[in-house]
């Protein structure tokens, strides 16, 4: 039976982190980052690279940190409260699961946070879904790619072309920035004309491990995001005062408070499951991953959407952080495939008849 609580190495990364983001990552910063033209926090990804956390699921014979996903999911959990603005998810986490499965010479660099890399498909690429069609002839690579998450910020672009996975230089594309919902996490359109690239792996496994290890773990962030609107919400309605009593006394709000932490504590639940079959190569783990998307796109949508409401008139203005965690939530929500895709997912994995 799978472990779902957190052990001590756990929570001591989760502290060390958290104190670490603390004086990093303050939503006045992310805020102040959507508006400038870096397409990620540079500082704050040398900080998680000093750290270690780029590097922690790759072996220690790879220079990595030798731990596992679930070390990693933690990390995931904590960028996804602060909504940092860094590459980790397309970086350490899908990128580095598809140079693991190919063994790649990339790992090391990856590992160190020296280099960036991205998995060249749109963001909203779900683990089954169809891949870009980009055109490969004598190791150079014709066509375009729209809407890559951090495409802007990568030295490397791993790009799927014609049942093999290449790495391409990111000086050899053409990037065009993309206005997108989330300026927190950038899109990036790529156009490759006869770009040199290296064969990575062959055949489409490696791409579906790499989607397949985002969607898992990227509930993770869902979970981390859904936690910080939960506690924030009620610090809140604890401190904010209306007709001479504190607004989260009333029974409407303590509700619905009760039902938004019971959610989250099932998104937990699945969230950790998902990270625990993916850190043990569990032959479950395309279920556990489309039952994380499914269940903690939509928690993570209405604990924002619940954040924005509860805070009253200061939660609709841009000198407060819920938009931020709201504009993550809903652009999260469409990453890696919908709610919807992976419940006719989950159907299909678990042969259940048509409703």
């Amino acid at each position: 039976m799978t472990d779902l609580l957190y052990g001590e190495i756990e929570d001591d990364l989760r502290a060390g982190l958290r104190g670490m983001l603390a004086d990093h990552c303050g939503w006045q910063d992310v805020l102040a980052g959507t508006e400038a033209d870096e397409p990620s926090d540079a500082a704050l990804w040398s900080a998680l690279a000093g750290f270690g956390a780029p590097g922690l699921a790759v072996p220690e014979d790879r220079d990595g940190g030798g731990a596992t996903w679930r070390e990693t999911a933690v990390v995931m959990e904590e960028l996804g409260r602060v909504v940092a603005p860094v590459p980790f998810l397309t970086c350490s986490v899908m990128a580095t699961a598809a140079l693991l499965a190919a063994d790649d010479e990339l790992l090391p660099a990856l590992a160190s946070g020296e280099r960036t890399a991205v998995l060249a498909v749109p963001f909203g690429t779900a683990p089954d879904a169809p891949l870009p069609d980009v055109r490969a002839s004598g190791g150079r690579l014709t066509g375009e790619v729209r809407d890559v998450a951090d495409a802007l910020a990568a030295d490397v672009l791993l790009v799927p072309a014609q049942d093999a996975l290449y790495a391409v230089e990111a000086g050899h594309a053409a990037r065009a920035p993309v206005t997108s919902l989330d300026m927190t996490r950038r899109l990036g359109d790529l156009a490759f004309t006869a770009a040199p690239g290296r064969v990575v792996a062959t055949g489409e496994a490696t791409v579906r491990a790499a989607l397949t290890a985002g969607a898992a773990l990227l509930a993770s962030e869902q979970l981390g995001l859904a936690e910080r609107c939960l506690e924030t919400t009620v610090a809140y309605v604890k401190e904010r005062y209306q007709f001479g009593r504190p607004v989260g006394s009333y029974q409407a709000l303590k509700h619905r408070l009760a039902d938004l932490w019971t959610s989250v504590t099932q998104a937990r639940a699945v969230a950790r499951h998902a990270a625990a079959c993916l850190a043990d190569g569990d032959a479950d783990l395309p279920v556990a991953a489309a039952l994380a998307q499914a269940h903690c796109s939509q928690v993570a949508v209405r604990a924002a959407e619940e954040c924005v409401q509860m805070h009253g008139g200061i939660g609709f203005t841009w000198e407060h952080p819920a938009h931020l965690y709201l504009k993550r939530a809903k652009a999260d929500a469409l990453a890696l495939g919908t709610p919807g895709r992976h419940r006719a997912t989950l159907a299909r994995l678990l042969d259940l008849p048509p409703a």
